[in-house]
Parts: structure tokens; C-alpha cells; sequence
């Protein structure tokens, strides 16, 4: 199915958060006829429910009835698993399941910049906005930051750049999406209660982002990174133009850094974007990003001078790696989009400092001994947090000091007790948050508004 045949088809939309509703009205102004089925009750929809019956969108809310099933077509959000019972039930049925991605793509004129990883797809897409935004180019951020596809894509035309952040999950339902320049920044083992414990699923589910490109296309990934070099090399090298980027091996292509600058080669003559010490961001992982974002621009061509001023006065995004505020000489830092081990061990990486580092949330079957080297060397206490505050404490009270607390106003004050001058208080869960908030950026949020009451 493609755009051209919406017209006048029965399609249910699962999901009435964010992209569920944007895709319904996507949808509904390409002919379609529209359906959208919400789990949730109507008390917490408020909002949602208002806006679908401004659209005159039909709605059901409290759990999924037979009406859904009446369709051919079913589009659901990423946060629908696709093990759900509706999924699977619809797809007994015969129905085809997609994305929001796959839908918004199919209407899609603008050439698509599609940006994932298991850690720095948000870091990355927020850089690229900025790269493009000094660079005068016309561009939308999309996808699993700020605002749906869905929203934008009969908007651009063929000048504007869609920077796309892609999740694994909107990629398990695609079957056209097509990427002009896909960015694949890592693999490491996460979500993996959302693909039955296998992290070999989950790797196939990350390298669909370039399955449809062609050797017209460009796919920058990270050199560095064995799961993802090998998953590249295996299923890409024969229909889409590489570039890698590497911080440990000079290339004859790609980006790579030597004697403390970052080089870029697409075609033609060597760029030389800047030197790794100017990148406003701190981190490895962010050196790592910054290269990623530098190619893809390049490709769809930025000017060099523009990507060298965007990537030195990057100012980082709300709920990675933020700065709150610095208190009788404790800081206290912002990672709630955290919310796996790997994004633990990239923060902790950050700083010199002695840090104090607020942990847990609901576990998604965590490894935390994959950390203990780190935290030996960097963490002074922890403060175990949420639903998985219990394994967290378990797997930490032999390593390094480990307190409980029962609420984030608690984490924030016990963190605060233990942390001495020039200390870091860093909150980074390596969890979800859906045991106490609603979303990482409700639990960033609520520990940045604790943090400035102190």
C-alpha cells in the first residue's frame, strides 16, 4: 500500500498519543476512513479527545473492541509493542500492521535524513537541526523528538531535509520507508523485553533503517562499534554508498579524528571540520555524535564553515546531560532520557568528578555488572530509585555505597546529604520511567523543579 491507495480505505489507528492522532489526521485528509482505538480511559485523554472530535475522527477509549478489526489497514505508535493482543490478533486476521513512520513516509516528497541508535539518536537529530538552522537550509526534526512525522509531511516539498530520529520500534513495521541518508550511531543490548530477551532481534530491527536505501543513498555508521560494523558489512555493503566514522582508525573515507582534529571526506578533497576540543558538548559519545551529524550534512550539503560554528555552540538538549544548577558547590545534572545501561556508562564517562548518581525506574532486564568498573572508579554512592529500586541496591550495595529512597524529592535530598564540594549529583535511571512518571521528561522535570527548591 502507498498514498495513493488511502482513499477511501478503513483504517484503524492504535494509540491516541502524539503520533496515533497525527497520523488519524494524516490520514483522514488523504481520503481515508479513520478509526483510532486507545486503551487508556477517557479521564486521562482529555486533551486528545477534544482534538479528535474537533478532526470528527471516531474514537473508542478503554480497551480495543471488535470495531478495530474492521479495517485493512492498521497503523500503530511506537508505543504499542508488537506483541500487544490487538496486534497480534489483527494479524490472525489478515490486516496489515505498520508504523506511523511507514504511513507519513509514503507522502513524503522532502528527501528523508533517518537517525537511530540504542544511545545519541536524540543528541544527534537535536545537532543536525542545528547544523541545518546555521546553515540556511530548509529542514523539519521529526519522529521520536518533539512532534510527529505525521504533522509535517504534507508540508515540505523537495528543498526542505526531514531529520528524522527513528526508534527500533517504529522500524519493526515498515515495509517502503526509504531513507535518502540513514545514520546507524550504535548497537548495544536495550528494550529487550520488547523483543523476547533477543538481542539478535533487536539488532536486525535497527539495520531495517537501511534496508530499502539503494546505492543512490548514504549510510553513516559508526566504525568503531563491532555489532553495528558487522550488521552493516553484512546485510548493506552491496546496495547503498558507506561512510563510516571513527575515532580510533583513520579512513580513507567517512569522518575521522587524528592529531586532535575531526576530518570529513565525502567526495573530493579532505575536509577539516574542527578540532575535537572545540565541540560544545563533553563526552566521548558526544565526539562520536558530532562526527555522525557532520557527514550526514555534508551529503545534503552544508557547508563545512556552518557545520564548524553549529557543533561549537551546540548548546545540548533538555534531559541529556543538563546542567540545573551548581548549589554550595554540588552541580547537579539532568539525564533522565537515560534510561538504559549504556547511556549510564556514557554519562558516568562525562565527568571527573565524584559523582552521586541517581539510578532505577521499571528495569527493562538490565545488566548492571556491566558497570561496576565504572562506577568503581567514578561513583561515590547511589541512590536507588522506582520499581527497580530493590535490584538496583542488590546489584550495587558490594561495589559502592547504596541508599534507597521512596520517592524522587527523597533520591534528590539523600544525594544531596552524601555529596560534598565539587561533587556531581547526576540523575541517569538505565530505566523507563512509567513506574513513577509519565515519560522521562515528566521525571526530568520533576527532578529539575525538586533540584532549584533546594
Amino acid at each position: 500500500m502507498d498514498g495513493r491507495q488511502v482513499r477511501n480505505t478503513r483504517i484503524s489507528v492504535i494509540g491516541a498519543a502524539r503520533s496515533g492522532i497525527a497520523a488519524a489526521k494524516l490520514l483522514k485528509s488523504q481520503g481515508a476512513e479513520v478509526f483510532v482505538s486507545e486503551k487508556e480511559s477517557a479521564g486521562k485523554l482529555k486533551p486528545q479527545i477534544t482534538e479528535l472530535k474537533s478532526a470528527e475522527i471516531p474514537f473508542e477509549t478503554g480497551g480495543h473492541t471488535d470495531r478495530v478489526y474492521d479495517c485493512s489497514l492498521m497503523v500503530i505508535s511506537p508505543g504499542v509493542p508488537s506483541d500487544a493482543p490487538v496486534v497480534i490478533e489483527a494479524q490472525r486476521r489478515g490486516v496489515k500492521v505498520v508504523s506511523e513512520l511507514e504511513v507519513s513516509s509514503w507522502f513524503c516528497r522532502a528527501p528523508i535524513l533517518a537517525v537511530t541508535g540504542s544511545n545519541g539518536k536524540t543528541t544527534t537529530t537535536g545537532i543536525l537541526g542545528k547544523i541545518f538552522e546555521t546553515g540556511k537550509k530548509k529542514y523539519v526534526v521529526a519522529g521520536n523528538i518533539g512532534a510527529a512525522f505525521s504533522s509535517f509531511v504534507l508540508d515540505m516539498d523537495q528543498r526542505t531535509v526531514a531529520i528524522l530520529e527513528v526508534s527500533s520500534f517504529q522500524l519493526d513495521h515498515i515495509e517502503s520507508f526509504h531513507p535518502n541518508v540513514a545514520v546507524l550511531l550504535n548497537i548495544t543490548p536495550d528494550h529487550l523485553d520488547r523483543y523476547g530477551g533477543s538481542f539478535e532481534r533487536y539488532i536486525a530491527s535497527k539495520c531495517r533503517v537501511f534496508e530499502n536505501q539503494t546505492k543512490d543513498d548514504f549510510l553513516i555508521y559508526n566504525f568503531d562499534d563491532p555489532v553495528t560494523s558487522i550488521g552493516v558489512r553484512k546485510l548493506a555493503v552491496s546496495h547503498v554508498q558507506l561512510l563510516p566514522f571513527s575515532v580510533k582508525t583513520k579512513l580513507d573515507h567517512g569522518c575521522f579524528v587524528k592529531d586532535g582534529k575531526v576530518f570529513s571526506k565525502t567526495s573530493g578533497d579532505l575536509l577539516d571540520v574542527l578540532e575535537t576540543r572545540d565541540i560544545s558538548i563533553r563526552g566521548m559519545h558526544n565526539l562520536y555524535n558530532a562526527m555522525a551529524a557532520a557527514l550526514a550534512a555534508t551529503v545534503l550539503g552544508v557547508p563545512v564553515e556552518a557545520i564548524r560554528h553549529a557543533l561549537k555552540t551546540f548548546e545540548g538538549l533538555e534531559h541529556r546531560l543538563e546542567f540545573v544548577r551548581e548549589l554550595n558547590g554540588i552541580t547537579y545534572i539532568n539525564d533522565s532520557k537515560a534510561t538504559n545501561i549504556d547511556s549510564v556508562w556514557y554519562a558516568l564517562q562525562s565527568f571527573e568528578e565524584p559523582l552521586i548518581l541517581l539510578m532505577g525506574g521499571k528495569d527493562k532486564g538490565n545488566d548492571y555488572s556491566r558497570l561496576y568498573d565504572i562506577v568503581r572508579e567514578r561513583v561515590k554512592a547511589i541512590i536507588a530509585i522506582g520499581e527497580s529500586a530493590e535490584k538496583v541496591y542488590e546489584a550495587f550495595r558490594t561495589i559502592t555505597t547504596v541508599e534507597k529512597a521512596r520517592s524522587m524529592e527523597e533520591a534528590v535530598r539523600k544525594g544531596t546529604a552524601l555529596a560534598a564540594h565539587g561533587d556531581v549529583v547526576v540523575l541517569a535511571p538505565a530505566c523507563t520511567s512509567f513506574d513513577w512518571f509519565e515519560n522521562f521528561e515528566h521525571r526530568g522535570r520533576v527532578f529539575k523543579e525538586i533540584v532549584n527548591r533546594l
